[in-house]
């Protein structure tokens, strides 16, 4: 094979060496990502965008650098907004999301709609693609009792076994029922002994730190049980959500101890404002 001229050969090694800049930017960034995983967020915050204009906003999620999203599903939260989802066929969802560029492996779903109708629900997850479907709360009574608690578990638990048959993960976000006290305890601390690990994960909501409730301290205590996190930065001395990075909270000390937690995925949700702001210190973020 006749020689390169020296002019073609300093081309193509330029060209070369660009390229190979640019992979190593793109690994860098990738492993930069706390966890290794995808930055997410949740759609709950641009829920009225989304009732105008769903393949719009998911788009405009994906320009702004999220790269995985949790939906909230038509079942439960129709009248939040996400009515629009029910337009279309899970697997048009499924394509609206590809066709952006963003993964979803997540939604939330209404107790009362997993009640009247979960296999409906499933079917609709499993068309879209989810392997995780959540509940914000198991709604249970503000002071509740110990059989009150027991009771939710008690049917959540069936939920979470019907949704296994089918391969998907059901998960519990923690927020108003779960920050109650019964007999003394957190009501949270006792569904985790109540609730089957095999068959409910937890997703933990770190802006109820308000509530006391502290991220690193939870994924430490109870080792494999949950499955993803609703981030939020928080400022101590305002009292009041803030960017991610631009708060007080110790993000490094969160997310090495979600490794021991069992976090999967994490959702930023916030004002669309706030969680773009957010995307920056998440990239640069390591752990």
């Amino acid at each position: 094979m006749p020689g390169m001229p020296r002019r073609d050969f300093l081309k193509s090694a330029a060209a070369f060496a660009a390229a190979a800049s640019l992979l190593t930017e793109g690994a860098m960034e990738l492993h930069a990502n706390p966890l290794g995983m995808p930055i997410g967020c949740q759609t709950w915050p641009v829920r009225e965008m989304i009732a105008k204009d769903f393949p719009g906003t998911i788009k405009v999620l994906a320009d702004a650098g999220f790269q995985m999203i949790e939906l909230c599903s038509p079942f439960g939260y129709s009248d939040s907004g996400f009515a629009g989802l029910a337009k279309y066929k899970g697997t048009e969802v499924r394509r609206i999301l590809a066709d952006a560029g963003v993964g979803c492996v997540s939604s939330h779903f209404g107790l009362d709609a997993l009640r009247k109708d979960q296999q409906g629900a499933i079917a609709w997850a499993k068309d879209v693609g989810l392997t995780q479907m959540l509940v914000a709360t198991l709604s249970g009574p503000e002071k509740p009792t110990m059989d009150d608690v027991k009771r939710a578990a008690d049917e959540y638990n069936k939920m979470g076994e019907q949704a296994a048959k089918a391969g998907i993960q059901q998960g519990l976000h923690n927020e108003g029922f779960e920050t109650s006290m019964v007999e003394g305890e957190r009501t949270y601390d006792v569904l985790f002994e109540l609730l089957d690990p095999k068959l409910v994960k937890f997703q933990f909501q770190v802006s109820t730190i308000a509530d006391g409730f502290d991220a690193a301290e939870y994924f430490t205590k109870y080792p494999g049980r949950f499955i993803s996190m609703h981030v939020q930065g928080w400022s101590a001395a305002e009292k009041k959500i803030v960017a991610v990075g631009q708060d007080s909270l110790n993000w490094k000390r969160i997310f090495t101890a979600a490794k021991v937690g069992g976090i999967k995925n994490y959702f930023v949700e916030m004002d669309l404002e706030l969680m773009r702001a957010s995307v920056p210190y998440l990239r640069k973020l390591r752990v």
